[in-house]
């Protein structure tokens, strides 16, 4: 394990256009590229022209998977896209998406962002239906389920589908003349709807519309589907619900960039609430108040505010360490954190500095800074945490790590805080979490902080379960 893999892996990004008239796989290119942080190991992307549907998938970042020749081998005025962190199935060729399946009425493409829970069993059943899977992720089967419904109307699969299904799942997916957009009934995974020119844009992220200039519409609601055809933007099915929500709030810790709108709000503006709060809930004696580049950078802002203590630059992060091919052999390894960030040593030598982080996990991250911090002569290093203590797996789309690998599952704080060699730590509480989002308790998932998920999970799932 190395210093570079103690951050909460991404939860996959989806994107769908309908634009009458125009070619929409460079749309939709640029809209995942928007969309990379949310997934490194494999990209895709289906169109279709009302008659066929073609699609091109590989391994790696967007902008290594598609060139000027493979956007133009996927014409048409319908597209849907997909970046893939793996969060069930292994990470290879055959799991990447979009998924393709036939089913005895329609040819359907999907793209998923989530996590299914039921997805074991529910493969077992579709096999005995007689379909054929090609993958082992839970993304097919949502796929296979739907192409395959005992139904005969767009309402009746989704309805069909959603009684079935349980977990997290965002959707992107599309005939060969149609584009749909559907939410899970607990709203666990970002999804929006943007307009554009004479078309519509879903995408997971509100961030998305604005690199293709798509003007932000709204949010698809849990429980909805949406579709997208030649009459236009219509919701096709809303499920009922008691009105609980679980949304998941490391969306606004870590996962969004910070210039989407998640739930109504800036999420930067949360980031940086959660700054504020930290320093009402850990006010300490320092020079400088840095974070740790990007995504804590506005939380950290927040906290300067706040204490009066001056924001400044401390760590540089090489932006273009992402998903490569060539691994590091050992003496680059130990390097671990270095190769993604670097101090500047005029700007914190001999003062006390305050540093901002989303999210302790594992702990190989946060000693290496520290150490780097040191190395730079800074003389105290107080640790401040925008998550609670991370002491549960997330089930729902996010691969944080066993709990058995979580170190503030079997560290107490005090023994969290020697082994990563600050002179202090403080996480936010869950309070000054929920505050800083303003969203009610019960309408978030707080599971990987408290251990109660919105849907009962007995055991710890292995996200290799499918592989046969």
């Amino acid at each position: 394990m190395s210093a570079l893999d103690d951050q909460p892996r991404e939860a996959c990004g989806v994107m769908g256009v309908y634009l009458p008239g125009e070619q929409v796989a460079r749309v939709v290119f640029f809209g995942q590229f928007a969309l990379q942080h949310r997934g490194q190991e494999s990209a895709g992307i289906c169109a279709a022209d009302g008659e066929r549907i073609r699609c091109h998938t590989a391994m790696g970042l967007v902008s290594q998977v598609f060139q000027e020749d493979t956007l133009a081998g996927i014409p048409g005025h319908i597209g849907i896209g997909h970046n893939r962190y793996s969060t069930t199935g292994s990470s290879n060729l055959a799991n990447a998406q979009p998924i393709v399946v036939q089913g005895p009425e329609i040819e359907l493409a999907l793209a998923h962002n989530g996590n299914v829970i039921n997805a074991a069993d529910l493969r077992i059943e579709l096999a005995e239906w007689g379909c054929d899977f090609t993958s082992t992720g839970d993304s097919e089967i949502i796929a296979h389920l739907i192409a395959n419904a005992p139904a005969t109307t767009w309402e009746e699969r989704i309805a069909y589908a959603m009684r079935r299904l349980q977990g997290a799942y965002s959707l992107t997916m599309m005939t060969k003349d149609a584009l749909l957009g559907v939410r899970d009934p607990l709203g666990v995974r970002p999804l929006c709807i943007g307009k554009l020119n004479d078309g519509w844009v879903i995408a997971s992220e509100s961030c998305a519309l604005d690199h293709i200039g798509a003007e932000f519409h709204r949010e698809v609601e849990p429980g909805e589907a949406i579709m997208i055809d030649e009459r236009g933007l219509r919701s096709i099915y809303r499920r009922e619900t008691d009105g609980t929500r679980a949304s998941c709030i490391f969306e606004h810790i870590y996962f969004a960039r910070p210039d989407s709108i998640l739930d109504g709000k800036l999420v930067y503006s949360n980031r940086m609430e959660m700054g504020k709060q930290l320093a009402r809930e850990f006010p300490v004696d320092a020079d400088i108040v840095i974070g740790v580049p990007d995504s804590a950078t506005a939380a950290a802002v927040g906290y300067s505010q706040e204490s009066q203590i001056p924001f400044s630059e401390g760590l540089v992060k090489n932006r273009y360490v992402g998903r490569t091919f060539i691994l590091p052999d050992q003496r680059l390894r130990d390097l671990g954190v270095q190769r993604k960030l670097n101090p500047l040593p005029d700007l914190i030598r001999g003062k006390r500095i305050v540093v901002v982080d989303d999210s302790i996990v594992r702990g190989t991250t946060t000693p290496h800074v520290v150490s780097l911090l040191r190395k730079g002569g800074a003389k105290e290093i107080h640790m401040r945490i925008c998550a609670p203590p991370i002491m549960w797996p997330c089930h729902f789309g996010v691969d944080l790590a066993t709990r058995r690998e979580l170190l503030a599952a079997n560290l107490s704080v005090e023994e969290i805080r020697v082994l990563v060699g600050a002179d202090s730590l403080g996480f936010l509480s869950h309070e000054g979490l929920l505050r800083s989002v303003e969203l009610p308790r019960e309408n978030v998932c707080m599971g990987c902080f408290t251990g109660k998920y919105p849907i009962p999970v007995q055991l710890e799932m292995d996200k290799l379960v499918l592989e046969v």
